[in-house]
This record gives C-alpha cells, sequence and structure tokens, in this order.
C-alpha cells in the first residue's frame, strides 16, 4: 500500500508518500524510542513528532509493535557490522568486536534500557528481538567467520551447537549491558582468547602481534 498524506502548513499544500514518508514517520518513532522508552512509544506521540496523523501511521502498522519493530529494523540493520577477512580466525574475532563497539554499543544499552517495558510486557527476550529484526535470509556474520576459518584449515567444521556459534557476540552483549559502556579492549581480547577460541578448540590463537 503506498503511504501518502497532505498536510497544510502556511496556507500551502504539501505531499509525502512512499519512501519519504515513512522514513519520517520512522525517523520520528525511534526518536520518540529514545527519548520516551516504550511507555512513551504511543501513535500519538509519533503521528505528532512526524507532522502527520494517526490514520496514516495505522494504514502501514496496524499495531504499535508492529511500528516497534519496523523502527529497530530501520536503525539496527542501517549500518551492519562489516564481517573481516583478515586471513586468521582470532583477528576477524577481535576486529569483529571492535567494529561492533564502535557501531552497536550505544544502540544495545539503548534497546535495553528502553525497551525494559515492552520485554516485561511482551515477554519476549533480546535473543528473539533480535531474531525477528534479522531480515530473512541474512547471513550470520559469526558463521561466515567460521566457515573462513574451515576453509583455511583452521577448524574442523562449523559448531553444531549454535549457542556456541553466538557465544562471542553474546558474551560481549553482556559486557555491554552490565557496564552500560563500551567495552574494554582488554575484556574483548579475554572473550576471544580465554572463551571463544578455546571453546571451538583453536589451540594457537596468539600469533607473535598477539598484544594487537
Amino acid at each position: 500500500m503506498d503511504l501518502k498524506e497532505r498536510d497544510e502548513s502556511d496556507g500551502i499544500a504539501t505531499r509525502r508518500r512512499g519512501k519519504a514518508l515513512e522514513s519520517a514517520i520512522l525517523q520520528a518513532a525511534w526518536d520518540v524510542l529514545a527519548e520516551d522508552g516504550y511507555s512513551g512509544f504511543t501513535f500519538e506521540a509519533i503521528a505528532a513528532r512526524a507532522g502527520t496523523s494517526r490514520p496514516v501511521l495505522y494504514r502501514r502498522w496496524p499495531a504499535r509493535d508492529d511500528l516497534l519493530l519496523a523502527t529497530l529494523q530501520e536503525f539496527w540493520w542501517s549500518s551492519p557490522i562489516p564481517v573481516p577477512d583478515t586471513g586468521s580466525l582470532r583477528q576477524d574475532a577481535l576486529d569483529y568486536l571492535e567494529a561492533a563497539n564502535e557501531t552497536r554499543a550505544w544502540l544495545t544499552t539503548l534497546i535495553s534500557v528502553q525497551l525494559a517495558d515492552y520485554f516485561r510486557h511482551s515477554g519476549m527476550t533480546f535473543r528473539q528481538l533480535r531474531d525477528r529484526m534479522r531480515p530473512e535470509g541474512a547471513p550470520n556474520s559469526l558463521e561466515i567467520m567460521l566457515g573462513r576459518a574451515v576453509a583455511r584449515g583452521e577448524l574442523r567444521g562449523i559448531p553444531s551447537s549454535q549457542r556456541v556459534i553466538d557465544l562471542l557476540f553474546d558474551l560481549f552483549r553482556h559486557e555491554l549491558l552490565m557496564s552500560m559502556r563500551t567495552v574494554p579492549a582488554s575484556t574483548i581480547r579475554g572473550i576471544v582468547d580465554d572463551v571463544w577460541l578455546p571453546l571451538l578448540a583453536v589451540t594457537d590463537v596468539r600469533p607473535d602481534h598477539a598484544g594487537s
């Protein structure tokens, strides 16, 4: 359905439609969420911020949680974490978490704080919400890194347990949520060298430049 509206301002009719209108609404929704959290995330507040009407929002997102998911997808996936390809699983993992520190630390913290009421209301976990936000068919970055490590001979195969695969980022996210700030480089190295790589049975994890 093509979203369109007609606003009157100073006697001049203006029209926004399609992607331009949707982007304006999602930006307004993001601003409301960041400032007021889930409790303030209402159609009334978002329509007012976007300079449009509630029926315009309802036509595209019948329920508040539909709009919430669209908003999170727009701003979570707009800057995906690049998947490193350094030739070393250890360095790939370090670079991946360092990039996540730069692009996702503030967003993860914001979501955990501002969506506390949503998690209580819906019973959904952070992991479930993340999986719902993932575009259909989107590859798992950690599986890509592990697949390359298998091709290089660093690993015998990709672990069958998804929990083991995801542990790298799960531990990183835990540190974010516990400290509410970016994760120190030394902690990132500990997650990679002391936990994830040994669990994957990668034994030669510290090259000559291990201090990197």
